[in-house]
């Protein structure tokens, strides 16, 4: 990787490189739309390193929307020995897939 960045989305951090497909908390922004993450935590370029305090503010990390969706059913099974407690559930979570585009 020659260049890439960390940024904070939806409480949590990704390293992110141009042109990689990244799973994210859902935006609610529509497909196709191109956007900017403004929480830009550190960007490294060969030798040439930034770190943020807790933010850099002349970084910036454009994405573009791929597509909303929700991911692959999990299982919640709740369970007490000797006291015949058994609860079933499942849970989807829903994401948003961007692709990044540049990074500044």
């Amino acid at each position: 990787m020659s260049k890439f960045a960390v940024i904070e989305t939806g409480g949590k951090q990704y390293q992110v490189s141009p042109g990689q497909k990244v799973k994210i908390e859902k935006l609610g922004r529509p497909v196709g739309e191109s956007f900017e993450f403004d929480k830009v935590l550190f960007v490294a370029e060969k030798e040439n390193v930034r770190i943020g305090t807790p933010y850099l503010d002349s970084a910036k990390v454009k994405a573009k929307v791929l597509r909303e969706a929700r991911t692959d059913k999990k299982i919640v099974f709740r369970y007490h020995s000797k006291t015949r407690y058994r609860k079933f559930k499942t849970h989807r979570q829903n994401f948003t897939e961007v692709e990044i585009t540049e990074i500044k």
